[in-house]
């Protein structure tokens, strides 16, 4: 309290002061006995003291400018209120714009990532597709690759049991044993087979028994013969109405030669002529050398004039020799292939549409006999079968330049249930049996009418393998491949 007193002395003492004697100080006791300081200061600016009234006047102004004062504050407490609610809402949309566009370039990673991982595994997947593709494909051809080796596996069995029977066969022949010189295309053809590794052929187990006897005492020096009244079969086109006993003109050395074919060119061309032959051992998995002999007397000798090496394997015993070219079969496939012996040339390669091969749709000795070449006074053909015609023979005439198909038949005869086949003057011809020393001729299909009918032509099969059967219309012969025997046949027609 003393202290409050004496602040307020001080504060009166300053004010005495500053405004000197006008200041009036009163002291005196209320009523409850307390003492009351109070002083008194005149106005600078005011003459007199308002009335009640100007007073109340001036509070009121007073308290209405207050008063707008307060709405005005409150108008800005308000104004601010707002600005502070934008400046918030701005900031948080700022707050969320940053968040959405941050979770969006964190999605947007994460869809990247998701991306590549489904690219990894789309890869990953074509990867396993093509393994999976590919492992289809070796089986597909694993399995293929097995059913020709059983099929091999089978026709090695058929044929070793034959060249087993051929051996019992000629130990049992009365034959000497003579000084003679062996032929020179035996002894070259001896280093060609080392050259080609034919010594892991088929059937070499049985070389050694079957080389025992010279090949010059097993067949007879005499022809066979003519019929009666005649002195050589007839040329001219007709049907055949018989076929003569088998001349034998030379035997195969060696177990290559077990199966092939020889030929000679009906319609010649320079330097060739019609004494000109060709022939190929055709046991082997890579059938490429054709022999040449310059006449008949050195095909007998054994005197080949040249040797020509083929570009492509051959398949089977189907080739021919037709206007100074070698038409053969392409191995394991449908694709028939024009040689120029002159030039050693491939001329012409094409595929002969839906032939079956390699073993689909042989004749019944077997031997991948599928498409079987020919050559008549017509021309070329070719005699095989198709998925289509279920194993009957189909025989089409070949434009021998460009090997195009001229003309097709379907004909009613089984592929398999005949031996072997040949054309001659536009007609088929069949054989019964490979094997059989009483074989027949026993069907016939014209290509003129479409018509086919049976035959009953005697043919021999004089060394029980007759792998190969051809006409040639110069000569009016069959050549044939009988068991290691290069032998011919003369033939009848009847005039047309």
């Amino acid at each position: 309290m003393a202290v409050l007193l004496l602040s307020c002395l001080v504060s009166v003492w300053v004010v005495w002061g500053a405004l000197g004697s006008t200041v009036h100080l009163h002291k005196t006791n209320d009523q409850d006995g307390r003492c009351i300081y109070s002083f008194t200061v005149p106005s600078a600016n005011e003459a007199s003291c308002p009335s009640p009234d100007e007073t109340v006047t001036a509070l009121q102004a007073l308290q209405r400018e207050s008063h707008a004062q307060r709405v005005e504050l409150e108008s800005a407490r308000a104004r601010l209120g707002l600005l502070e609610n934008l400046v918030d809402q701005l900031h948080g949309s700022q707050v969320v714009r940053g968040s959405s566009l941050s979770v969006m370039g964190l999605l947007r990673r994460e869809v990247d990532s998701l991306k590549r991982e489904q690219a990894q595994r789309d890869f990953q997947v074509s990867k396993l597709e093509a393994t999976i593709r590919d492992l289809l494909q070796d089986k597909s051809g694993l399995e293929e690759a097995k059913r020709q080796l059983e099929e091999e596996k089978h026709e090695l069995e058929r044929r070793l049991e034959s060249s087993v029977q051929e051996a019992a066969w000629l130990r049992a022949s009365p034959c000497t044993r003579t000084g003679e010189v062996p032929s020179r295309d035996s002894l070259q053809g001896s280093r060609e087979v080392s050259k080609w590794d034919m010594e892991n052929l088929d059937y070499q187990e049985m070389k050694s028994e079957l080389t025992e006897v010279p090949a010059s005492h097993l067949f007879p020096e005499n022809p066979s013969p003519s019929i009666p009244g005649t002195e050589a079969a007839d040329t001219g086109c007709g049907t055949l109405v018989w076929v003569g006993e088998p001349v034998t003109f030379r035997k195969a050395e060696t177990i290559a030669g077990k199966y092939g074919v020889w030929m000679k060119d009906p319609e010649p061309v320079a330097p060739y002529t019609h004494e000109t032959a060709w022939r190929v051992d055709t046991v082997g998995t890579d059938i490429r050398q054709v022999f040449e002999y310059e006449n008949t007397d050195q095909f007998v000798k054994g005197y080949p004039s040249k040797v020509h090496v083929l570009p492509r394997s051959m398949e089977s015993t189907g080739a021919v020799v037709y206007q100074g070219s070698l038409y053969f079969q392409r191995r394991k496939s449908r694709i028939l292939t024009k040689y120029n012996l002159k030039t050693e040339v491939v001329e012409v390669q094409k595929e002969l549409p839906n032939a079956g091969y390699h073993g689909q749709f042989p004749y019944s000795w077997g031997g991948y006999t599928d498409i079987d070449l020919a050559v008549d006074e017509l021309g070329l053909w070719a005699i095989y079968s198709t998925a289509e015609a279920r194993g009957a023979i189909v025989l089409s005439k070949l434009e021998p330049e460009t090997l195009e198909l001229k003309q097709t038949w379907e004909t009613n005869i089984r592929k398999k249930s005949v031996a072997n086949a040949f054309m001659i003057c536009g007609s088929l011809y069949t054989i019964s049996s490979y094997s059989s020393p009483e074989a027949s001729v026993n069907f016939v299909y014209h290509t003129s009418s479409g018509t086919s009918s049976p035959l009953n032509i005697r043919f021999e099969n004089r060394y029980r393998y007759s792998c190969m059967v051809d006409y040639n219309p110069a000569e009016g012969k069959l050549l044939a491949w009988d068991n290691f025997h290069m032998v011919a046949y003369d033939v009848k027609l009847s005039k047309m």
